[in-house]
């Protein structure tokens, strides 16, 4: 490393820098990630969203530019530092050093880790098997929806609505919005049953509706509405029904 570049003592300046409060709006790190997602940023830019500030002459992108240019701009050999190499920089204390190597090893984590596998559920007897270990011991109704791609596969579930003994209201908006935000193309709806009667009833019939209505206006495929009991389940897309 060069020690040039990692002197404590800041170089006098005739032209002061902007912070990154100063830059405009679309430029600034975290606004930039919100907007536009982690991979839209510079490895400064992400380095300097978590060492949070600079110093008096360079904003945090700017110094964490000059860091990783000392280290020929590799996160490998950034993540080789020490915490007191690191602290050479002017703007860099222990707590961003800190920060800096555990993002680091998490990233070189990351990498041995397998990806995750995701559930595949595409059937009535799936979302069944699935759902019924979280709801076989209720005594109250509640109503879950599963947020699925393309192909299937598990994005996330969630419960929508924790009602009452024989009923359960739903916020259909609730359910669009959160297949928006998770980028889900297919949507099931399940709910138990505590009396364990699969059947539906007419406000079942109802929501049903009233959801594969709103799925069809989105674009997105409603793939059943399933009512969960205990050993047995109905599926109103086998039914014939959706």
């Amino acid at each position: 490393m060069n020690s040039a570049h990692t002197k404590k003592h800041s170089t006098n300046k005739e032209v002061e820098k902007l912070t990154i409060t100063n830059w405009a709006l679309e430029d600034r790190p975290r606004e930039k990630l919100e907007r536009l997602g982690a991979d839209s940023l510079s490895n400064a830019e992400l380095l300097g969203i978590l060492i949070g500030s600079g110093n008096t002459n360079e904003s945090a992108v700017d110094l964490m530019k000059r860091v990783l240019n000392d280290c020929n701009n590799n996160l490998n050999t950034l993540g080789k530092l020490s915490i007191q190499q690191l602290e050479e920089y002017n703007g860099l204390g222990p707590a961003k050093a800190i920060t800096i190597l555990a993002a680091c090893e998490l990233g070189k984590r990351r990498s041995l880790e397998k990806a995750e596998e995701r559930h595949n559920i595409s059937s009535a007897s799936a979302i069944y098997d699935y759902m019924h270990p979280r709801m076989q011991d209720l005594d109250i109704e509640e109503a879950w929806a599963i947020m699925l791609n393309q192909n299937y596969k598990l994005i996330k579930v969630m419960r929508i609505s924790h009602g009452g003994i024989s009923e359960t209201a739903v916020d259909i908006r609730i359910i669009l919005k959160e297949a928006l935000l998770c980028n889900a193309t297919v949507i099931a709806l399940c709910h138990n049953h505590p009396s364990n009667n699969p059947f539906p009833s007419g406000p079942d019939d109802q929501l049903t509706k009233r959801v594969k209505n709103a799925c069809e206006l989105m674009r997105i495929y409603f793939l059943d509405h399933v009512i969960i009991t205990d050993g047995k389940y109905y599926s109103y897309r086998e039914s014939g029904k959706l």
